[in-house]
């Protein structure tokens, strides 16, 4: 497979980009990444026209897949046609966030802001400023995006900033506990309680491997921090409108949150993050409230289109029942593939989220801490080079997760079982 134009686009973007990319992870791959011209369906289509399933779906927000179905596609461009954004209110936003409070369960008024980092931060913030209080539990290995309050490592007991430019004080107020552990939070809360704001969480570990909770685990963190005082928050950047359909992880798992961060399918593919929770909580946001949030781009009118149009036509057609399918489908053939080839390794996910990580036991993993075990590497510098080779496109590391989309087909499934046998 030539892909000499890729390799050439990289050497030009190390001269003006910081290390040749616009988000870390999309320079994982070895030597060089993939540079993408378009994509068709379920597959995207690289700059030296080589095809690829595509499993990645522009890591997460590409519910739909590649091609927009008409009544979306017409949304967005009707938008851009009257103008890119105003600075001002549209009606659009607020059917937005009407659509959202009517499908989530633990959602009454939303807020809408650029990115799921620009989401967590204001969530963490909120939270700090309707308590009165400083301290936030995270879960180690669980990703809030790129910001100073959970890009720490370590553990309850020895915090500090996982990132150079981060004052080591800002750690002193994240505590961060292995995911999965009702002992280790409890034992927290038991120190802390009176300190705690807020409890941040994604439902899922669904940027370390896919980790999925043990059975009672959210229960105990919603016992606790309504015990103590705290919120609960739950990250469903990645698994919102996609884990559990329209009422999304928490909905599947019957847990509600105070607050809830979304991203990445509220936005149809264009840049987004919303927090949404209980009124009473949510008002305390300016200009209701004192906590200030603002943004100049927040609820964009092209991005709320396609966002709506996007959770709408899954919302009438058939979007769940078929994307969950096939991620049934993949998990069902990759364990018959890893049982005869590598029965050391774990296929995990759920709904239409799916991953082989390479355990070295054959254990589905319970914590980040297990997945960071796995045979990062192999996966890394070996596997995906070979799957890729095949013409099947993996997220850029062990650690992401994959997608199905509704752009994608059985024969898309059985293609790629096929490559996970030959290169296993």
């Amino acid at each position: 497979m030539n892909r000499d134009t890729s390799r050439d686009l990289y050497d030009r973007a190390l001269g003006v980009l910081p290390g040749g990319v616009n988000s870390s992870v999309r320079a994982a791959p070895q030597p060089y990444p993939t540079f993408v011209r378009k994509g068709d369906a379920g597959r995207v289509v690289d700059a030296d026209g080589n095809k690829y399933v595509d499993w990645v779906m522009g890591l997460g927000p590409l519910l739909l897949g590649h091609d927009l179905p008409e009544p979306v596609e017409s949304a967005v461009q009707r938008r851009v046609s009257e103008g890119p954004m105003y600075g001002m209110p549209t009606e659009v936003e607020v059917e937005h966030a009407e659509f959202i409070a009517r499908h989530v369960p633990s959602v009454e008024m939303v807020r809408f802001v650029n990115s799921g980092t620009e989401a967590t931060v204001s969530a963490v913030r909120l939270a700090r400023g309707y308590t009165g209080r400083d301290k936030v539990v995270v879960m180690q290995g669980g990703y809030h995006g790129a910001q100073e309050s959970t890009l720490v490592e370590g553990d309850a007991d020895d915090a500090s900033p996982s990132s150079p430019g981060i004052p080591a004080s800002f750690a002193e107020h994240t505590i961060p506990v292995p995911f999965n552990d009702e002992a280790a939070v409890t034992e927290v809360f038991e120190e802390h309680g009176d300190d705690i704001a807020a409890v941040l969480v994604e439902p899922i570990l669904a940027n370390k491997g896919i980790v999925e909770p043990r059975e009672g685990y959210h229960e105990t963190l919603r016992d606790l921090t309504a015990d103590h005082g705290a919120l609960l928050v739950f990250d469903e950047v990645i698994t919102g409108f996609r884990v559990g359909g329209l009422s999304c992880a928490q909905g599947k798992y019957g847990i509600e949150p105070d607050l809830t961060t979304f991203g990445k399918v509220v936005g149809g593919g264009f840049p987004v993050g919303a927090i949404g929770g209980k009124t009473e909580i949510m008002e305390e946001f300016t200009p209701a409230g004192s906590v200030f949030q603002a943004g100049t781009f927040s609820g964009h009118p092209v991005t709320m289109a396609a966002g709506l149009e996007t959770l709408t036509y899954a919302a009438e057609n058939d979007v769940y029942e078929h994307v969950n399918d096939l991620g049934e489908r993949l998990r069902d053939g990759l364990r018959d593939v890893v049982a005869e080839r590598a029965p050391e390794y774990s296929v995990v996910g759920t709904d239409s989220l799916f991953k082989v990580v390479f355990t070295r036991d054959g254990r589905k993993p319970r914590n980040g801490a297990d997945v960071g075990r796995a045979n990062v590497a192999r996966w890394n510098r070996v596997f995906r080079p070979q799957m890729l080779e095949a013409g099947v496109m993996l997220s850029q590391n062990q650690f992401e997760s994959q997608f199905v989309s509704h752009a994608h087909t059985a024969a898309d499934v059985e293609e790629t079982i096929e490559a996970y046998r030959d290169a296993l």
